[in-house]
C-alpha cells in the first residue's frame, strides 16, 4: 500500500479517530486512513444485533450518550437522532434491590426511615462522625467515608470498587469517587446531562455513516505496530491506542482495567425490569448485569430477552479499556506524556492515548479540538 497518498493517518476507528477522519475527509476534502486492529470499526462503543434475539447490544458494555455540550450534541446529530431512553442504575445488595447512585429512596430504604431531603445532611453527619480522620481524605475509602458515612460506603460502594478495579479502596485515589454523585432527593437520574439517550439505530451506524466518506480509506484487522515503519514521517498520524505502548513500554507498562462478558438468552420478554443492575457485594463475581432490550423502549422485540453479565480484570496489555489513576500510574503516564510532547506530526490521544477516563461525548470534544486547533493548518498544507 502507498501509505504517502493520505494526507494523515488515525490509528483507532472509536469515536476519537472517527472523528478526526470524518472531519478531515468532509471539511478539508483530504484522503485519509484509518487503521484499525479490530474487524469492526467504533472501538468500545461499537454495537450489534444478538442472531437469538434480535436485540441489539452494545458489544464492550452498556453506552449512553450523554452531554451538555451544545457543540457536540449539533455534531453528533449530523450522524444519528436520539431515542427517549433515560438511564437509571439499580443495585442488589443482600438481594433487595436498591437506587444507584445513593439517592434519598436509597437512604431511606437503607436505614428503614423517613427523611425528608433537608434532614439528610444532619443524619449523615452522625453516620460519618463515627469515623474521624485526622486530615483530609487520601484515599477511595477515607472519601467515600467521609461523603455518605461507612455503613453506605460498605455496603454500596466497597464491594462494588473492590470488583470493578480490582484494588482495594484504600489503594485508589480519592478523586475517582466524583463520578459518583450523591442525591438528597428522589432524582433517579445517572446524569446531570442536558440530553442523553440512545442512538435509534444503534452505535454501529453511526459509524458506518462518519466513515462512509469516499476519501476514507478503513484498513480493518490491521495492527498498526506492523506497518508502523513503513509510514512515512512527513504525514500527520493521530494514535488513539495505549501510549505505553506507542513508545514500546520503555519506562514499564501502565495498568489498565479489561472487562470480559457472559451473554444468556432467557425464554422471557423481560429478565429484571432495567437495562443495568448493579451487585454490590464482593461475594457476587460480576460487577453488573446489563439487558439490553431496555435500550429501545421504542422498539418491539420478541418473546425472548438477552442479558450479560460484566467481569472486570486488570489487564494483560490486550484489551485495555480504562486506566487505572492510582499514584503509581499517574506518575508513570507523566513520563510517556513527556515523550509524547517531543514527538512532530504525531498527536496521541483519546481515553487510552491520553491515559484518562473519558465519556464518548468528551472523546468527541477533544478529537474536534484537536481537528481545529492543529489538524486543520497541518493537513491542509
Amino acid at each position: 500500500m502507498d501509505y504517502s497518498k493520505y494526507s494523515a493517518i488515525i490509528v483507532g476507528s472509536g469515536f476519537f479517530g472517527s472523528v478526526i477522519a470524518e472531519r478531515i475527509a468532509s471539511e478539508l476534502k483530504k484522503p485519509v486512513l484509518v487503521i484499525e486492529k479490530r474487524n469492526h470499526i467504533g472501538g468500545n462503543s461499537y454495537s450489534e444485533i444478538d442472531p437469538m434475539t434480535g436485540i441489539e447490544f452494545h458489544t464492550y458494555g452498556t453506552h449512553i450518550f450523554h452531554t451538555s455540550n451544545e457543540k457536540v450534541w449539533n455534531y453528533i446529530h449530523k450522524f444519528t437522532e436520539f431515542n427517549s431512553y433515560f438511564h437509571q442504575v439499580l443495585t442488589t445488595y443482600k438481594g433487595k434491590v436498591f437506587q444507584m447512585p445513593i439517592n434519598l429512596e436509597t437512604i431511606n430504604q437503607f436505614y428503614n426511615v423517613n427523611l425528608k431531603p433537608y434532614e439528610v445532611d444532619d443524619f449523615l453527619a452522625k453516620e460519618k462522625a463515627k469515623d474521624k480522620f485526622d486530615q483530609p481524605p487520601r484515599n477511595f475509602e477515607e472519601k467515600a467515608i467521609s461523603l455518605i458515612g461507612r455503613p453506605l460506603y460498605e455496603a454500596f460502594i466497597r464491594g462494588y470498587t473492590m470488583k470493578q478495579w480490582n484494588k482495594d479502596p484504600k489503594e485508589l485515589p480519592e478523586f475517582i469517587l466524583n463520578r459518583l454523585p450523591i442525591r438528597k432527593n428522589y432524582n433517579e437520574s445517572y446524569y446531570f446531562s442536558k440530553w442523553q439517550g440512545i442512538p435509534k439505530d444503534g452505535y454501529g451506524k453511526i459509524f458506518e455513516k462518519m466513515l462512509s466518506n469516499p476519501l476514507i480509506t478503513t484498513l480493518l484487522n490491521t495492527n498498526f505496530f506492523d506497518i508502523q515503519e513503513k509510514i512515512p514521517s512527513s504525514i500527520p498520524l493521530v494514535y488513539s491506542g495505549p501510549i505505553d505502548q506507542y513508545f514500546n513500554y520503555k519506562f514499564g507498562r501502565l495498568e489498565y482495567r479489561t472487562l470480559h462478558f457472559e451473554a444468556e438468552v432467557h425464554p422471557y420478554e423481560d429478565y429484571q425490569g432495567t437495562s443495568v443492575m448493579n451487585y454490590a457485594e464482593s461475594s457476587v463475581p460480576y460487577t453488573r448485569i446489563h439487558e439490553p432490550r431496555h435500550l429501545h423502549p421504542e422498539r418491539e422485540y420478541g418473546k425472548k430477552t438477552l442479558t450479560i453479565k460484566e467481569f472486570s480484570s486488570l489487564d494483560d496489555g490486550t484489551n485495555p479499556y480504562y486506566p487505572i489513576n492510582d499514584e503509581k500510574n499517574s506518575s508513570l503516564v507523566k513520563k510517556y506524556r513527556e515523550e509524547a510532547s517531543k514527538l512532530n506530526n504525531v498527536f496521541i490521544s483519546g481515553r487510552l492515548g491520553d491515559y484518562k477516563y473519558f465519556d464518548m461525548h468528551e472523546t468527541i470534544a477533544a478529537a474536534l479540538a484537536l481537528f481545529e486547533d492543529k489538524l486543520i493548518a497541518l493537513v491542509s498544507v
